[in-house]
């Protein structure tokens, strides 16, 4: 029986490093060789409870989790009946589309291990390929960016328009970056962090605010004029809010700034609940919209990440190996340590 290593949770706060069965594809599958796969802020969720409920809506005894849903790798077996793809052939994945549950996130395999297999492999679908001029480390980001595209789609933003992420970890730079590959006017980003703040610059941002020293609100009229709500109160002239950070404080902000008509994108999942002014929403007439994954978005992201990848690969911090997966987790696990975390593999 060839076998492979592969993480999944253990206990509270560590992750355990195990010998499993390597899989074998069927006709309809492929193979995968992992060669990078990110560490998400899910995976770190996992590891603070120490796994995940068996029967997530119901609550229940926790299991553990095979970890690692932003894989990128080389096909090194293609079944009989796979059509597309072969052997060789360097691909992300979908790690929604797998039949036996989602990839690293309860499903029955995990991208943070040596192999993965790809369940009635469908190049479009379950995998897409890549050329061989992008790293398999920057490949591993197709995933968090088509959440973050999401977010912007879902925020319907146009080029004549203005607007702010809060928030510069992955997510919000890479929703920053679509901003203006969409042709956004003018879009700033907000951060505590000074050094993510020049990373936001360096990939494309046209300005940056640090929150812990300067008035949010006073800063954005400078740079995007001033503009009003439903009762003439002045405002800045910002059109999109994106709450790519999930603190409290963003919505206070983002309601006390709001000019009539503008809209705010909730992507990051709330670090500890709020109340809202749901009267200063109302003289804003401010409209709140969700972004949760990415519905059509996973491989949507590809040829751009193809074509701009060295502008991508400026969200990646720290490259560990996976001989040192639990540097790699304890990097992700300390706050401020670490802004993105990809585990590279051995060729």
């Amino acid at each position: 029986m060839a076998t492979m290593k592969s993480v999944r949770t253990g206990a509270p706060g560590q992750i355990e490093r195990v010998d499993v069965e390597r899989p074998r594809p069927g006709p309809k599958d492929v193979l995968v060789r992992i060669r990078a796969c990110g560490i998400c802020g899910t995976d770190v969720t996992f590891l603070h409870m120490g796994g995940m409920p068996a029967r997530a809506h119901l609550g229940g005894e926790l299991v553990p989790v095979t970890l690692g849903h932003e894989p990128a790798g080389e096909i090194v077996e293609a079944g009989a009946e796979v059509t597309g793809l072969r052997a060789g052939d360097r691909v992300v994945v979908n790690p929604q589309d797998a039949p036996t549950g989602i990839i690293g996130c309860g499903g029955r395999y995990g991208g943070m291990s040596e192999y993965l297999l790809i369940e009635n492999a469908e190049a479009g679908k379950s995998v897409a390929v890549f050329p061989d001029t992008v790293p398999f480390d920057v490949a591993s980001l197709n995933e968090p960016m088509a959440v973050a595209l999401h977010c912007v789609n879902r925020s319907r933003a146009r080029p004549s328009e203005q607007a702010v992420v809060f928030g510069a970890g992955p997510i919000g730079l890479g929703a920053a970056i679509w901003l203006k590959l969409r042709g956004v006017a003018h879009v700033v980003v907000v951060d505590v962090l000074p050094d993510r703040l020049e990373t936001a610059l360096a990939v494309g941002a046209d300005a940056v605010i640090n929150s812990a020293e300067e008035d949010v609100a006073a800063r954005l009229t400078e740079l995007h004029g001033q503009s009003a709500n439903a009762l003439g109160q002045p405002r800045p002239g910002t059109d999109v809010y994106i709450d790519a950070a999930g603190a409290a404080a963003v919505f206070n902000t983002v309601v006390g700034a709001a000019k009539w008509g503008a809209r705010l994108v909730m992507v990051a999942v709330q670090k500890k609940g709020a109340e809202i002014d749901l009267g200063g929403m109302l003289r804003s007439e401010l409209t709140l919209i969700a972004s949760q994954g990415y519905p059509t978005e996973i491989f949507e992201v590809t040829p751009q990440l193809i074509e701009h990848h060295e502008r991508f690969a400026r969200l990646i911090s720290h490259r560990v190996p996976f001989a040192e997966a639990d540097r790699a987790f304890g990097l992700a696990l300390t706050p401020g340590a670490a802004e993105k975390v990809v585990v590279t593999f051995d060729a």
